[in-house]
């Protein structure tokens, strides 16, 4: 049976008899959101019957709000939200909003533009020692070469083209975590869940840069969602974004047998541009890219060859 929720005040019915503090029922997340309100309108010197009038919410609502009882609606917690002059992040627990040095970065670092933005996360991560983006502000590149994109880019046949050039180690990632997990990546994702599958691939990319000083990396092209994972890549590797138009990418799937995006369905070109358009921002962090739509295969890879050897310090013979 569904419950109506009160235009009023974003709550449930029943829940607006409930006023026991002491309930056994209450969920955690409410109890912790409610201790959050109390704690903000507390450092904002509010009264319950003053933040009650700024949001145009009944006492009694906001009484089962802050003890935990109340489920109030999204549009309620915007209210209490603005009245309390914090973020929705910081009313519902961002794990940035939980200490007054977390608060005051954010509060630095809101409205920057993306090179600001980029310039002060390689400058914390110089200061913390997990390393900055390779040969920003005159840092020496990494020599691991990482190439970035969507499948069907040509990250596995210009990568191992790229090694055998260079003279490098050439690393798979997917094989890699494969390897770790005992299994197929889809058996991995299809047992344990992407969550796992995740946890694979950092572990997979942890010894890979342990493992080799010099090496090039075909990364699978969904590593870049994980922020953690991403960091670490920029942090260690000298990164390509491989660039390659959506029928490019799909037509490259299909060739390498696989015929599950199948070619005609209109689908799943829709879904391939929505990922790539969701992926594009990351994949435009890497320090490099190459077009590998633009000109045929020999050509793409002269142009890869020359951007990272120029970018390795490495001499270009012939």
């Amino acid at each position: 049976m569904s419950s109506t929720i009160l235009p009023a005040t974003g709550l449930v019915p029943s829940q607006i008899e409930v006023d026991d503090a002491d309930s056994p029922h209450k969920h955690p997340f409410l109890m912790a959101l409610g201790e959050r309100v109390r704690a903000l309108r507390a450092r904002r010197g509010m009264t319950r019957k003053a933040l009650a009038m700024a949001t145009d919410v009944s006492e009694r609502h906001l009484a089962n709000l802050e003890y935990g009882v109340g489920n109030a609606s999204i549009l309620i917690l915007l209210q209490v939200a603005g009245a309390l002059q914090c973020s929705l992040a910081e009313l519902l627990g961002d794990v940035t909003t939980r200490s007054p040095e977390w608060l005051l970065i954010r509060e630095l670092l809101e409205h920057r533009d993306e090179d600001t933005l980029r310039r002060a996360r390689v400058a914390i991560g110089e200061l913390l020692g997990t390393g900055g983006d390779h040969g920003s502000g005159g840092r020496v590149r990494s020599s691991r070469v990482a190439l970035v994109g969507l499948r069907g880019a040509g990250k596995s046949t210009l990568g191992a083209m790229l090694a055998e050039d260079l003279g490098f180690p050439f690393v798979e990632l997917s094989r890699e975590i494969e390897k770790f997990a005992g299994c197929s990546v889809s058996e991995i994702q299809a047992l344990y869940g992407q969550n796992a599958y995740r946890r694979y691939e950092r572990r997979a990319l942890e010894e890979t840069i342990q493992i080799y000083e010099d090496a090039v990396i075909a990364t699978p092209g969904g590593l870049v969602s994980d922020p953690a994972t991403f960091n670490l890549l920029l942090a260690h590797c000298t990164t390509v974004w491989l660039q390659a138009e959506p029928e490019h990418h799909m037509a490259r799937v299909v060739a390498q047998g696989d015929m599950r995006p199948m070619k005609a369905s209109r689908e799943a070109m829709e879904d391939l541009k929505s990922i790539l358009a969701g992926r594009a921002a990351f994949y435009s962090k890497a320090e490099l890219r190459v077009n590998t739509s633009a000109q045929p295969l020999t050509d793409t890879f002269g142009l890869l060859r020359r951007s990272v050897r120029e970018a390795l310090g490495l001499q270009q013979h012939a």
